[in-house]
């Protein structure tokens, strides 16, 4: 997996190749069902409406965050705002954008993937680097994750 932070605290992003087809992928990365096998312990969300992720247990602590697609293109492209207060329409200086392009290579595929809006956010510095730092974490693990799976779902 390449890593690459580009300006201090601004954006996230990720190379990595999966033992899957761009088909299996983008299925893995945009339908709820699998989200919640390689990332979020709840999904609930459709393409034009507004949803959420759940993280943990919500009667221990856990969380969910506000969830939009914003763009679905089937076996290329597939992004979505996240992060956004309850009541606010998601965007820029309101939201993180996450894209996932997916690209044909081999026998599989090749995700780039980009985390912004960290800066645009209005977040004090201190603040900034916190959620970057968290969401680096976060994706290292994750995208790890959603290797593994998608390649097992290929199979």
């Amino acid at each position: 997996m390449a890593v690459s932070d580009v300006g201090e605290h601004a954006t996230i992003e990720r190379s990595l190749y999966i033992e899957a087809s761009p088909d299996v992928v983008f299925t893995v990365i945009s339908d709820p069902a699998h989200v919640r096998e390689w990332w979020a312990d709840d999904a609930e969300f459709a393409a034009g409406e507004p949803g959420w992720l759940g993280f943990g247990d919500l009667e221990a602590g856990g969380k969910r965050v506000r969830f939009q697609v914003a763009d679905a293109v089937p076996s290329r492209l597939f992004s979505f705002w996240w992060t956004h207060e309850d009541g606010v329409e998601p965007g820029l200086g309101t939201a993180n954008l996450v894209v996932f392009e997916l690209e044909p290579s081999g026998t599989g595929t090749r995700l780039s993937f980009r985390e912004s809006g960290f800066r645009q956010r209005g977040w004090t510095e201190a603040k900034a680097r916190e959620v970057h730092a968290d969401h680096s974490n976060g994706w290292d693990h994750f995208l790890g994750v959603l290797t593994t799976y998608a390649a097992g779902v290929a199979r």
